[in-house]
């Protein structure tokens, strides 16, 4: 019987289900998104292009780990490294002595270019220089280690001499014998080609000596890995496990696909970040889309109360009532999630697209498709679907017929007990992790901001009808006041208490969404920003061109020597890992290259405590940001707990504390510090700061002539909206997320809205009977409409904010930014929405011709 209850309901009744099955379909869509991501992140890899001959490669460990107590249990988290990790030079010799190793090649790289044209005769046939984005740098050992890799003609280089590869030396017309100028991180020198090499395609490349490489990369005595290849007879996987145990966590051994990840240390970071965005964000997304769910199937429920109560009258049992609800959900769940899968992959392969586009995943890195994300969702969405029938059916199928019936035409009462109380300790609990979260600092005050909202979305769900009445009751005497139509639409909406809370729940979803992610970006943008404007006091800012590793050695002490020029300080961008609680977190850093007591000519960090210019007393030194600074929970004269962006663990002095690091660099260290520990060698910026009467023209001729074709000049406008671009794209993710959960929870109240229209049907129809116009019946829906929005955008505005207050304050020391230019179009897709989706099935139901109802 149960079963052909449920047939006959899906079938006679469509429109009835056409609300849950578009909230099903909706759910199942960022499910599977969000799933695919996670998936993605946990299985993600790259093939091997210059190890692909190498069975086994040994390198560094490009993550920090560290292992924490959680009750009685221990857990290991980690964090990828800002910068690449390498190892001793003299692990090489190490790995070579261990049995059943034929090779050990230690392979290393660093950026050089092309300064001048070589200096040879013109009628040479080696007189032309190399353009493009320049060489790459290795030892003469690391020859062989790629594809195809040998020597094709002339002989290995000696200290001075360097081998190049041939599709270079073919374009810029070079031979054996000839002389190139090179800028390496050491400086510039002239180089004799003593051969010509084959090189992997696009792998422009030079070879140096071993000795010459090793002085001028930059990072003498460290290597980026050694290729191992195992003698004959020797299986590589058991020589793997040999060197695993050998080296005993010195680093790692990989192979198979594995030693693409050495290829690419970029990659440890996209795993991250996917797995974050699949599993935090996905985590958040599904419990947003399973509450949407059980909302609305509990309100498609509650409206078929009537029906339930006719069928208790004639002999039908709770159990069969219940049993129809659940036969009813399996006919329609896994219907609606299969379907919602496909637009679920279209979002998903989107959002991918666009890290990659954005260079945040590497480009080699696939969209890892399978069943279990599908799996997870239709299965999600089935048992979401069945729980909240019966949830939300259960008290019709335990009343006695009559009293069912009674209820299902006045409505249900007042919220029961349990459910107020619930909502209280929501109430209670969402301004306790606000409050909370007032007292925590860095990335873990923002990880509370969804766990806020969260609560209080769950606390207005179950409180909904309570504040629908206090709203209206405050807002009652103006909408009497606006004539019969808003008069109606008040009284209408105190008696209809539950059926206005269902419709207003998803616009409070929509504005705290919209509202904590999106501003909480501006907010930290707009601080940023605010910190680079009022910081940089530089007049000129140099940096490398497109295509430029950094600039050349020596630019910062020959721009000191500039006319015109009163200060020269250099920058290197790199990144900390330090320790909060029980949690590992990245920072921003800078290496300060030149004289740490020019920095106030070029800087204005707000100076809390402390001395920029004592950077220079040692190199373990470090001055932080005064946000960092708590979290660390240091002062100046103590010790900092930090990892250097290559993992290297240090404990550097704090000599200073500053308040404007959130948009220029949360710590400063000496630039020998970070050089020694940073993929690049090469500063990145050169501040300068002119003396008085200085001609600014000229001066900036005189900074660009330091290295002809290789530096521009800006000014600090330029140089702050270049950063503002810069962080436009770093906030792109979040505002996606908002996006994905901001459209889904509109959707999702269009949908909700189009239900509590239309199930409506009677009480209009009663209306018209009683003289109502057509004209008065739309305008008493649009003033509904307008009450829904103004309370769902109060409502939503206020757990926003009341969220925003603390994380912003302990993030950056100050409230929230609102910018009205997208705060105002919020508001008001909100009211349009609400205003379309009920004036469309209004109108609908007005075409009919009123007549008495049943």
């Amino acid at each position: 019987m149960s079963n052909g209850l449920a047939r006959a309901a899906v079938r006679f009744r469509p429109a009835s289900f056409a609300g849950t099955f578009l909230a099903l379909l909706f759910a199942s869509a960022i499910v599977t998104a969000c799933g695919v991501l996670l998936q993605t992140g946990l299985t993600a890899s790259v093939q091997p292009s210059r190890y692909a001959d190498v069975p086994v490669v040994v390198a560094a460990d490009q993550q920090v780990e560290l292992t924490v107590k959680r009750g009685e249990d221990r857990e290991t988290i980690t964090q990828p490294l800002p910068e690449r990790a390498r190892l001793d030079a003299g692990l090489t010799a190490t790995v070579a002595a261990l049995p059943g190793v034929a090779q050990a090649l230690p392979d290393s790289s660093f950026p050089v270019s092309a300064t001048t044209a070589p200096a040879t005769p013109p009628s040479s046939a080696s007189s032309s220089s190399i353009n493009g984005p320049g060489l790459t740098g290795r030892g003469w050992s690391a020859l062989g280690i790629g594809p195809g890799e040998r020597l094709t003609e002339g002989r290995a280089p000696a200290d001075g001499e360097l081998v190049l590869d041939s599709a270079s030396a073919r374009a810029a017309h070079l031979s054996p014998g000839g002389t190139l100028t090179l800028t390496t991180p050491t400086g510039s020198a002239s180089y004799r080609i003593s051969g010509l090499a084959e090189a992997q395609p696009g792998s422009p490349t030079a070879w140096f000596s071993d000795r010459t490489a090793d002085r001028i990369s930059g990072h003498p005595g460290r290597i980026d890995a050694v290729a191992v290849r195992p003698a004959a007879g020797t299986d590589s996987r058991v020589l793997a496990d040999e060197l695993r145990h050998a080296l005993d966590g010195q680093a790692q051994v990989s192979t198979g696909q594995q030693r693409g990840t050495v290829e690419q240390p970029v990659l440890h970071e996209a795993k991250a970040m996917l797995t974050a965005l699949g599993a935090s964000f996905g985590g958040v997304a599904t419990m947003t889309a399973v509450f949407v769910v059980v909302s609305t199937v509990a309100l498609a429920t509650g409206q078929r109360a009537r029906e339930f109560a006719l069928l208790r009258t004639i002999g039908a049992t709770p159990r069969q009532i219940r049993r129809s609800i659940a036969a009813e959900a399996v006919l329609v769940a896994p219907l609606a999630a299969a379907i919602g899968v496909l637009p679920g992959l279209a979002l998903a392969r989107w959002w991918f697209g666009e890290l990659v586009a954005r260079g945040a995943v590497p480009s080699d890195v696939k969209l890892g498709v399978g069943p279990l994300p599908v799996l997870a969702a239709v299965v999600a969405c089935t048992v979401t679907a069945l729980a909240a029938g019966w949830f939300a059916a259960r008290r019709s199928a335990r009343m006695r017929p009559a009293q069912a019936l009674g209820e299902a035409n006045t409505g249900p009462g007042r919220p029961g007990r349990a459910r107020t109380v619930t909502g209280a300790v929501f109430t209670a609990g969402a301004v306790a992790f606000a409050v909370v979260a007032a007292n925590l600092t860095g990335a873990t005050a923002a990880n509370t901001a969804l766990g806020v909202v969260l609560c209080f979305l769950v606390a207005v769900a179950l409180l909904g009808p309570w504040l629908v009445r206090g709203a209206v009751g405050l807002l009652g005497v103006l909408l009497r006041a606006g004539g019969a139509p808003a008069s109606l639409a008040a009284d209408n909406a105190r008696a209809s208490s539950r059926r206005l809370a269902s419709a207003t729940v998803p616009i409070v979803m929509v504005t705290a969404f919209c509202g904590t992610l999106v501003f909480l970006q501006s907010s930290l943008q707009h601080t940023a920003a605010e910190h680079v404007r009022q910081g940089l006091t530089a007049d000129q800012v140099v940096t490398a061109q497109a295509g430029r590793p950094g600039l050349p050695a020596g630019t910062v002490e020959r721009a000191g020597q500039v006319p015109g020029v009163s200060a020269a300080v250099g920058l290197r961008p790199t990144g900390l890992v330090y320790q909060q609680s029980d949690m590992l977190a990245t920072a921003t850093a800078l290496g300060v290259d030149g004289d740490p007591a020019a920095l106030p000519a070029v800087l204005d960090l707000g100076v809390s405590s402390g001395s920029l210019a004592d950077l220079s007393r040692s190199p373990d030194t470090v001055a932080l940001d005064a946000t960092l600074a708590d979290s660390l929970g240091v002062r100046v004269g103590q010790r900092a707990p930090l990892w250097l962006g290559d993992g290297t663990k240090t404990e550097p002095t704090v000599v200073a504390t500053y308040s404007r690091g959130l948009g220029l660099g949360e710590a400063l260290l000496p630039g020998a510090t970070v050089a020694a520990h940073s993929s690049s060698a090469y500063p990145a910026q050169l501040l300068v700061a002119e003396a008085p009467g200085a001609d600014r023209a000229a001066t900036a001729r005189a900074l660009a002539e330091l290295a002809p074709g290789q530096l521009s000049v800006t000014d600090r406008q330029g140089y702050a909206a270049q950063a503002d671009r810069q962080r436009e794209l770093s906030g792109w993710a979040n505002n996606v997320m908002a996006a994905v959960l901001a459209g889904f929870a509109a959707l999702t109240a269009a949908n909700t809205l189009v239900m509590t229209v239309l199930d409506r049907r009677r009480e209009i129809a009663l209306l018209r009977l009683a003289g109502t116009t057509r004209r008065q019946v739309r305008a008493m829906l649009r003033w509904e409409a307008l009450l829904i929005a103004v309370i769902g955008l109060a409502t939503g505005a206020a757990i926003a904010w009341t969220t925003l207050t603390p994380i912003t304050r302990a993030l950056t020391s100050a409230t929230p930014h609102i910018p009205l230019g997208t705060a105002l179009p919020l508001a008001a897709g909100a009211a349009l929405l609400c205003l379309a989706a009920t004036a469309l099935p209004g109108r609908a139901l007005l075409r009919s011709r009123p007549t008495a109802t049943r």
